[in-house]
């Protein structure tokens, strides 16, 4: 399978690794250090479940990537309308995957590409950029959920997508309630991440603070009951099954929100603890926590903030 994997950071480094140590025909979409790092020195994924060197192909030109089969969009969400811009001109034949955190990136990504080429995905791992170039994983959790909604791409290609990535030794399946599986990860996501950033600790320390299990959990509800009034069935004992679920983690997994917050990017809480205060307030039920959690992210949104 020809892929373009849009972005060459945790996910699509890692990810984009598999395809290619498997033998598909993988190329990189990047910039800058990484773009640079990939052309002179390969791809680096140090990890016990798919440690990888490769010389890999990249490129910051869409057109060199030809017509791909599958295009995988791996970037932050910041990012992801201007990208789907940008690969717009050679996604009418091609499955596009989308990987991003929370629930909004195919709406996003539909702004530009036709729906029926697009593709929900759910991607949870443990991953973080150590230089450009080099992916570390943490644990052995890799995961990736794919499927399709009403006007979706048909149930074949996805299921090339999830054939290529099986060979490749991605933990892989095509789901077909894809709704569903992007509001359990967000569940888990935006309440785990924001409150690791509110205490600016991992995963260890706030599973086994009883104060700080109690806001996981707490957000946890909160979003579980937003999407319930967004018509996603959620069923009960869910947030107790996503706790038991963090318990399993690597204590030294570090939600990518944490990540960016301590090195001073810009943050995607938005499209997380923000996205839940949006709906939340649109469907009229209360969410004191992830408020909470979004306001006080909101000064470093862009960064951190001037002195």
């Amino acid at each position: 399978m020809r892929l373009l994997m849009v972005g060459a950071g945790g996910i699509g480094g890692y990810f984009g690794a598999c395809f290619a140590a498997a033998g598909h025909d993988v190329t990189f979409l990047a910039r800058g250090a990484t773009l640079a790092a990939l052309r002179e020195r390969g791809l680096t994924v140090e990890s016990t479940v798919a440690p990888a060197h490769l010389v890999v192909k990249a490129t910051d030109r869409v057109e060199d990537a030809g017509r791909p089969d599958a295009i995988v969009l791996c970037t932050k969400l910041a990012d992801l309308d201007s990208v789907a811009v940008q690969v717009a001109p050679i996604a009418a034949s091609a499955l596009v995957v989308t990987t991003q955190n929370g629930v909004e990136a195919p709406d996003i990504v539909g702004r530009h590409i036709d729906r029926s080429r697009i593709a929900p995905g759910v991607a949870q791992i443990g991953v973080a950029i150590k230089s450009p170039g080099v992916i570390v994983h943490t644990g052995t959790l890799a995961r990736l959920r794919v499927g399709t909604v009403a006007g979706g791409p048909p149930a074949d290609a996805v299921d090339a997508f999830v054939t290529a990535g099986r060979q490749g030794g991605i933990d892989i399946e095509r789901v077909d309630d894809i709704q569903r599986a992007l509001w359990e990860k967000f569940v888990f996501l935006a309440a785990l991440s924001g409150t690791a950033c509110l205490a600016r600790q991992r995963v260890g320390v706030i599973r086994e603070d009883p104060d700080l299990r109690a806001t996981l959990r707490d957000a946890m509800r909160e979003i579980v009951t937003v999407a319930r009034a967004r018509g996603i069935d959620l069923p009960d004992g869910f947030v107790d099954k996503q706790l038991a679920f963090v318990d399993g983690l690597h204590p030294q997994m570090c939600p990518s929100l944490l990540l960016d917050l301590t090195e001073r990017r810009r943050l995607e809480a938005p499209w997380l603890q923000g996205a839940v205060v949006r709906m939340a307030a649109a469907a009229g039920v209360e969410a004191p926590v992830m408020r909470t959690l979004y306001a006080a992210l909101k000064p470093y949104l862009d960064g951190a903030p001037a002195h």
